[in-house]
């Protein structure tokens, strides 16, 4: 279900993953994001760099060898890992044209449980 919704995202040139990360930094979807994401979910990173970035809609990082978009939906974070030469005006218009269907999943009843305190 989640998977063809960031088909597109993936199929662009040079873009290695994506994960949909809650407010609170628990993988709400990932797909080929790799050891970054992982490690980064593992350390609470991005329930930091999230309480870093409040109110903040949009983030493109740059390292040595890598490229991190981060764009605000209303269930989390969304994170596209690519690499230096992936063409970011088409990595932001894709994110564009996702975040209306994304929000329609939000209000499914199924994805609500992502967000549910485990006891």
């Amino acid at each position: 279900m989640m998977k063809a919704l960031f088909r597109q995202i993936l199929e662009i040139e040079d873009v290695q993953g994506v994960s949909l990360i809650s407010f609170a930094g628990e993988v709400i979807y990932q797909e080929d994001s790799g050891v970054f994401t992982r490690d980064a979910e593992k350390s609470g990173v991005w329930g930091r760099l999230f309480k870093a970035m409040q109110g903040t809609r949009e983030a493109d990082l740059v390292f040595e060898n890598m490229r991190l978009y981060i764009r605000r939906t209303e269930l989390g974070y969304l994170i596209i890992v690519m690499g230096l030469f992936a063409p970011a005006a088409m990595v932001r218009m894709n994110c564009d044209m996702l975040l209306p269907a994304l929000k329609r999943k939000g209000k499914f009843k199924g994805l609500r449980g992502f967000f549910r305190k485990k006891a």
